[in-house]
């Protein structure tokens, strides 16, 4: 037996209206499709659901039994439509977010102001990880995005997209400025002075790693410090030169707390990512945010 939602659902309206031209007026259908919509109904079931009078329609006792359990199946599909109407017009809802601290400090934090006094009925959650453990529960379906310093690793599974170039420099207090007053070579600066870097297996590292591999250094920095923003305020206190991303030490370098080094190698652009998953369709609220995010990249 086969029986349509639809002839369900005007079951269930004649029902609680208790009248067929009421249940017409609320779904917008004749009455006399109403009508032909029971009878066929109470035909595919072989029993009469409800009594007729002038006055209206009542149900049976049996119509009353297989009222109580359409009654649940409707109402169910109604607040799952009413659900994903709220989450559609972004009324309710979470968006998982996986970044660093860093990332989440200096880039994220204006556009999660922004999305909450636009939608402040949605929750937001940040998680602040390894990127590899980010990775791992973006899969999982734990993180709904990512937002990654590149480049990462490719991955088939995942869908990247360029949200912000980021600079990198070597920075110094003014006594590290006084002493290297030109252009000074990576290898020299390396050799010559403390370099204070975040530690590994941060990306930012990876990227300085790499770099110096390219170049043929032996590197081995004076301070490996998990914390960027303790990365530079050693830096700041003169304990050495601190190898820094601008676009998060603009006011340090406007202030004059840190100033550039300049040295004679060119130091590749990286940049901010979003990640996430190919074959996984974002909830209307994680998409806004993305749209939000990329709006201020075209700008």
């Amino acid at each position: 037996m086969e029986i349509s939602y639809e002839s369900y659902k005007i079951f269930y309206t004649v029902a609680i209206h208790g009248s067929i031209s009421k249940a017409a007026e609320a779904l917008y259908i004749s009455q006399p499709a109403i009508t032909k919509s029971i009878k066929k109904l109470e035909s595919e079931l072989e029993i009469t659901l409800f009594n007729r009078s002038p006055k209206g329609v009542t149900l049976t006792e049996n119509g009353k039994v297989f009222f109580e359990f359409v009654k649940n199946g409707i109402e169910s599909f109604l607040n799952g439509e009413h659900k994903l109407t709220s989450l559609k017009n972004l009324e309710t809802g979470t968006i998982k977010i996986g970044a660093s601290t860093t990332v989440t400090k200096y880039f994220l934090l204006p556009f999660i102001e922004e999305f909450h006094k636009k939608y402040p009925n949605i929750d937001i959650s940040i998680t602040n990880h390894l990127t590899s453990t980010m990775i791992s529960m973006l899969k999982k379906g734990s993180l709904d995005l990512l937002i990654v310093n590149l480049p990462m690793e490719e991955d088939s599974e995942l869908k990247v997209i360029p949200c912000k170039e980021l600079h990198d420099c070597f920075a110094g207090n003014k006594k590290y400025k006084k002493e290297i007053d030109k252009k000074i070579s990576l290898r020299k600066l390396v050799e010559d002075y403390p370099i204070v870097t975040q530690k590994a297996p941060s990306n930012t590292r990876a990227f300085l790693n790499q770099l110096m591999e390219n170049h043929d250094i032996k590197f081995h920095p004076k301070f490996d410090i998990v914390s960027y923003s303790l990365v530079k305020d050693f830096a700041k206190i003169g304990m050495g030169v601190s190898y820094i991303t601008k676009e998060f030490t603009e006011e340090e370098l406007n202030n004059g707390e840190l100033f550039e080094i300049p040295i004679k190698e060119k130091i590749p652009d990286r940049g901010l990512g979003i990640v996430f998953p190919k074959n996984m369709i974002s909830s209307f609220a994680t998409q806004e945010f993305i749209d939000i995010i990329l709006s201020e990249k075209k700008k």
